[in-house]
């Protein structure tokens, strides 16, 4: 018997211990869990200044929510019914952490983006995480309970048939899978973020080119006769424009820049080395990651309209592994490396000391043909085409673990994971809806800090 099937029986065999519709099960919180108070706790080691910042944007709606608070759905998930089939987890595969990018070969892809919380967990919790985002966004757009459950169910039959074929296929194969971007997002129309302000068929077209220059012209400010970085708080703020307690300091960038470049593979090195050091800003950027330590880093060429951005961004315990005592930053390296097809060429990480103490950081291009897919605005049918493009994506990601051949054995034709999956979701959307309410109630009675007014 191959191993191939060997590893398809003992996944098949699971459905013994755990059966697939045990999966629907959202276990009751403990007596007396405030998910309010846990997140105030994962506040602890963030950065001070940014606390209200980071509960003014979870307050924004459900979705918002449910992205800064990875916390809770991993506590949440902890405690309910596990397949025990182990994969390398995306840890917050949410459906804002998707989008499209330049891969080095400078074809247009679409994958997972996030990997702030990787680490090894079952395969599920990455599949809930995206299918109850799913059932979020339907809620905040208003769409029917019929009209939800659809796309969710669309959306997990598609990690299903895409494990089914992963399992069959050569591994490297599967190493080399792409999700071609005109194929994914024939149907989606124009519906991207206003950062890239044009339909699929005019970023394809053009290669994303202007876009990316349009961003740098936002981004740099050339009236002092150099190129320096604009200030455009709270995303982006000159180190200058700060009070002298912010813990954002210049020499922790540099450290970081000259600690991190040997982790890049040699070539990288010697093309990194051809830039020269020119400004550094603070960087504060999404939800989930507000209140960690963030720069934006402007580099410079064969001359001053050569420019470059890195990003530099705290990486901290994953949510999944809070007990994991491996460098931070080399575990969201080493994740990405495995589930992205085509990782950023410039990614590395670096310890380096701050006000705050040792820590770990990662690198990565700030700006490179970048755009993601305003998912408030999709029709539910725009919405459940963007959740199978999704699926197929994490399905790929996980099977480059190894691991493909036992998930398909468990999952089998689909039918009942497919409707612990839904019916799951739907739980989870309620939770996260009910959570949101007490986090806004919370802040409407002082017991957590949120700005005057919101802040994008």
């Amino acid at each position: 018997m191959s191993l191939v099937r060997v590893a398809h029986e003992a996944g098949r065999a699971r459905r013994q211990e755990v059966p697939r519709s045990a999966l629907a099960v959202l276990a009751p919180r403990a007596e007396g869990v405030d998910p309010v108070v846990r997140l105030r706790e994962d506040t602890a080691e963030r950065i001070p200044e940014l606390t209200a910042l980071r509960f003014t944007r979870m307050c924004a709606s459900p979705l918002a929510f449910l992205r800064g608070a990875a916390l809770l759905m991993a506590d949440d998930l902890s405690s309910a019914p596990s397949s025990g089939l182990r994969v390398q987890s995306a840890g917050d595969a949410h459906v804002k952490n998707f989008g499209i990018f330049a891969s080095p070969e400078r074809r247009l892809v679409f994958d997972v983006t996030d990997f702030d919380e990787t680490a090894p967990a079952p395969f599920e919790f990455d599949v809930k995480r995206l299918a109850s985002s799913l059932a979020v966004v339907a809620h905040d757009n208003g769409a029917s309970a019929g009209a939800a459950e659809g796309m969710v169910r669309r959306t997990v039959r598609e990690y299903v048939r895409a494990m089914d074929r992963f399992a069959a296929w050569g591994r490297l194969e599967v190493w080399y899978a792409t999700l071609d971007v005109a194929d994914a997002f024939g149907e989606l129309g124009g519906f991207f973020t206003d950062a890239t302000r044009r339909d699929i068929a005019d970023l394809i077209g053009r290669v994303t080119v202007e876009s990316t220059r349009q961003r740098y012209a936002d981004l740099v400010d050339l009236s002092a006769g150099e190129p320096l970085v604009r200030s455009d708080p709270p995303r982006v703020t000159r180190l200058d424009d700060l009070a002298p307690s912010a813990p954002w300091r210049r020499e922790t960038a540099e450290a970081v820049l000259r600690g991190y470049r040997g982790t890049l593979v040699s070539d990288r090195r010697v093309l990194l080395d051809q830039f020269e050091l020119r400004d550094v800003a603070a960087l504060v950027v999404g939800v989930g990651s507000v209140g960690t330590e963030g720069y934006a880093v402007l580099l410079a060429g064969r001359d001053e309209s050569d420019l470059f951005a890195l990003q530099i961004k705290e990486a901290r315990r994953s949510v999944l592994a809070p007990a994991d005592e491996s460098d931070p930053g080399a575990r969201v390296v080493a994740g990405q490396r495995l589930m992205q097809a085509t990782p950023d060429a410039f990614l590395g990480f670096q310890r380096a000391s701050t006000p705050r103490g040792s820590r770990s950081f990662y690198v990565r291009q700030l700006y490179d043909r970048k755009a993601s897919v305003d998912v408030e605005r999709l029709s539910p049918e725009q919405l459940s085409t963007y959740g199978r493009a999704c699926a197929w994506v994490l399905a790929r990601a996980h099977a480059r673990s190894g691991n493909a051949a036992a998930i398909a054995g468990y999952l089998g034709r689909g039918g009942p994971f497919v409707d612990a999956l839904v019916d799951f979701a739907a739980a989870y959307r309620d939770r996260t809806v009910a959570d949101h309410a007490a986090l806004v109630a919370a802040a409407a009675a002082g017991r957590v800090p949120v700005l005057a007014r919101p802040s994008s």
